[in-house]
C-alpha cells in the first residue's frame, strides 16, 4: 500500500502553463485568489505564468485580473488583491527549448529565496501534443530535489485509448501516479461531487437506487452557444470527445458505482472503474447524431456557415447515446448520455426516472423522478404526484424542492477549479481521474469513435436555439422515458430553473 500524500502548507510554487490562454484569466487565476483570499493556499506561495506569448508583466497582471469581481466597498479584499498580485509574475519561454526550462528554474529560485524545500505544483493547461515535451522539462530541470512535485494535466488526455496509453507510457518514467493529477473539471462542482452523499447517505435513495425502482436515467449536457469560430478544433474533437467521454463518463460513474470501501482517493476511484468496467454502450443504430443549422430568426448562422470548419463536415454537434450496466443492480436499466451545443437552454443534469405506479389504483398519476441539478441554479428536486387541492380527486404532479441558493442563501459555493486546485495542494485525488478511469472511458467510447470515422454518419439537422433533433423524443421513448406534459406541472417555489 502506497503511502498517504502529504499537504503542501509552505515553501511553495505554482507554474501556470497556458497563461495567456482564456482560461487561465476566465478560471485558473481568479480561482486562485478566491482560494488565496479565503486563506485555503500555502501563505508563502509563489505563482508564475508561462507560456510563448511576449507579454509585459504590467499587462499580464491586468490581463489576470480582469475577471476578478470586487465590491468597490470591500477594502479587505482589495487589500488581498493586491497583496496576490506581487506573487504572480509571467516567465515566457517555449515548451520545447531546454534553455526555456533552465531559465524558467532560475526565476522559480529567484522568486522563492533561501528555503529549505521546494514544493512545486505544475499546472498544464496545454494541448495533448506537448504534454511530454513539457513534462519531460521540467523532470529534467525544475524537478525539486528536495520537496514535492505535482503535476496536474487538463483534459483531454490523448485523444482515444490509443493515444492516452502511449501517452502515460512516456509520463510513467518521469512523474509517479501520486503526483499526476487530471483534471476533469465537472468532478469539482458541487452537485456532482454531492452524488456520493445523495445516494450513500440517504436510506431511501439508497433503497431505491436499483432496476427494481428505476426506469431510465438521463445526464444531460446543453449549451445555448455553438463552436463560435472554435469549428477547426471542435471538427477534430466531436462532441464525444469533448463532453461524452470525460465529462458525462465521469458522472456516469458516480451514478453507477457500487459503495465504495471508503471515501479515499483510491476506494472512490476503485468503484467507479468497476463501474466502468461492467459498462457497456447500446447498439451503434440506436445513437443519435445532430448537427446544428442556423437559428429560426437567422440570428445564429449553423456549425457549417463557420469558416474553420471543413466543407461539408458531419461532426456532430450534438449526441444521444444509450448505454447500459451489465450487473445486478442495474440489468436492463438504459442510461441515456445526451450532449449538444447551440441549444435551447444551458444546463447540466442527472434526471433519474423511476417506475410506474403498479397497484391499479391511479394509473394516470405521473412518474416520479430525482433531479440533480448540476448547473446553473444547483438543486435537488424530487418530482411526485399529490391530490389536486380542492374537491378533486386527480393526481396532480408537484416537488419537493432543495434549490441551493433559495435554502442556503448566506453561503458561498466555490467554482470548481477552486475546489480542485484546493484538492491538488492538500494531496487528495479522489475527484481526479486515474490512468484506468481515463483508459475505461476511452473503450466506452472506443467504438462509437471508430463508427464515426470509418462511416460518417449524416446527422439530423436542428436549429440553433431548438431543443436538438426531431428524432430525440423518438429515442426517449424507445428506452422507456415517458414525458409529462408540462401543462400539468406547477411550481410552488419562485426562482426555480425555467425548463424543470
Amino acid at each position: 500500500m502506497s503511502s498517504p500524500i502529504q499537504p503542501i502548507k509552505q515553501n511553495a510554487s505554482m507554474v501556470v502553463f497556458g497563461a495567456s490562454g482564456d482560461l487561465a484569466k476566465k478560471k485558473t487565476f481568479p480561482a486562485l485568489f478566491s482560494l488565496y483570499k479565503d486563506g485555503r493556499l500555502p501563505s508563502d506561495l509563489v505563482i508564475v505564468g508561462y507560456a510563448r506569448s511576449n507579454i509585459e508583466p504590467n499587462d499580464f497582471i491586468e490581463r489576470i485580473t480582469q475577471f476578478i469581481k470586487i465590491d468597490d466597498n470591500d477594502s479587505e479584499t482589495k487589500k488581498k488583491l493586491e497583496d496576490f498580485k506581487t506573487r504572480c509574475t509571467y516567465y515566457r519561454g517555449s515548451y520545447d527549448g531546454v534553455d526555456s526550462f533552465q531559465g524558467l528554474n532560475k526565476h522559480l529560485l529567484e522568486r522563492e529565496g533561501d528555503r529549505e524545500e521546494r514544493n512545486r505544483v505544475f499546472y498544464l493547461a496545454l494541448p495533448p501534443d506537448v504534454f511530454v515535451s513539457v513534462s519531460t522539462h521540467l523532470k529534467q530541470q525544475c524537478y525539486p530535489q528536495k520537496g514535492a512535485a505535482r503535476l496536474i494535466i487538463e483534459k483531454p488526455f490523448g485523444f482515444d485509448l490509443d493515444s492516452a496509453r502511449e501517452l502515460q507510457s512516456k509520463l510513467d518514467p518521469l512523474f509517479h501516479e501520486n503526483e499526476i493529477y487530471r483534471i476533469d473539471h465537472y468532478l469539482g462542482k458541487e452537485m456532482v461531487q454531492n452524488l456520493t452523499h445523495l445516494r450513500f447517505c440517504n436510506p431511501i435513495i439508497s433503497h431505491l437506487w436499483n432496476k427494481e425502482s428505476i426506469s431510465n436515467v438521463q445526464i444531460t449536457f446543453k449549451e445555448p452557444i455553438g463552436t463560435e469560430g472554435r469549428g477547426g478544433y471542435f471538427d477534430t474533437s466531436t462532441i464525444v470527445r469533448d463532453i461524452v467521454q470525460n465529462h458525462l463518463v465521469q458522472v456516469l460513474s458516480l451514478v453507477t458505482m457500487e459503495p465504495p470501501t471508503s471515501l479515499a482517493a483510491g476506494d472512490l476511484r476503485d468503484a467507479k472503474v468497476q463501474a466502468l468496467r461492467r459498462t457497456r454502450l447500446g447498439e451503434l443504430k440506436d445513437v443519435v447524431f445532430g448537427q446544428y443549422v442556423k437559428s429560426k430568426d437567422g440570428k445564429h448562422p449553423g456549425y457549417l456557415d463557420d469558416e474553420t470548419v471543413p466543407e461539408g463536415s458531419r461532426c456532430p454537434t450534438y449526441s444521444a447515446i444509450p448505454f447500459f450496466v451489465d450487473n445486478d443492480r442495474w440489468d436492463g436499466v438504459p442510461f441515456l448520455l445526451k450532449a449538444g451545443k447551440a441549444m435551447n437552454t444551458g444546463k447540466v443534469e442527472v434526471r433519474v426516472q423511476f417506475k410506474p405506479v403498479t397497484n391499479g389504483l391511479f394509473k394516470d398519476s405521473h412518474r416520479n423522478e430525482l433531479v440533480i441539478r448540476v448547473q446553473p441554479n444547483e438543486a435537488v428536486y424530487f418530482k411526485m404526484n399529490i391530490k389536486q387541492p380542492g374537491i378533486s380527486s386527480e393526481p396532480l404532479l408537484t416537488d419537493l424542492d432543495l434549490t441551493y441558493k433559495n435554502r442556503f442563501t448566506n453561503m458561498k459555493l466555490h467554482e470548481a477549479y477552486e475546489a480542485l486546485f484546493y484538492d491538488a495542494f492538500v494531496g487528495d485525488q479522489s475527484r481526479f481521474a486515474r490512468i484506468d478511469e481515463l483508459e475505461c472511458a476511452w473503450t466506452l467510447v472506443g467504438p462509437l469513435l471508430e463508427y464515426m470515422e470509418k462511416e460518417k454518419p449524416q446527422p439530423a439537422p436542428y436549429e440553433y436555439g431548438s431543443e436538438g433533433p426531431e428524432c430525440l423524443g423518438e429515442f426517449l421513448q424507445k428506452f422507456g422515458y415517458v414525458y409529462d406534459n408540462p401543462n400539468y406541472y406547477e411550481y410552488p417555489v419562485t426562482n426555480l430553473p425555467d425548463d424543470k
